[in-house]
């Protein structure tokens, strides 16, 4: 698993574009984000947790 210093870029990549205010496919999250960042479910998770961190440092 990542950490919070060193992400992969394309778990970073992804959590931006979680994070990025877009228009909503209405699919679920993960399985969105693995089918477009071709990542494995541990990585989209972990971009999910990342872009949930952005989010609350954007927020402040």
């Amino acid at each position: 698993m990542q950490t919070d210093l060193e992400p992969n870029e394309i778990i970073r990549q992804a959590a931006e574009f979680i994070a990025s205010p877009r228009e909503h496919s209405g699919r679920a999250t993960i399985p969105e984000v693995r089918e477009r960042c071709g990542l494995t479910t541990p990585q989209a998770i972990e971009a999910l947790r990342l872009a949930n961190a952005l989010r609350l440092a954007r927020a402040c």
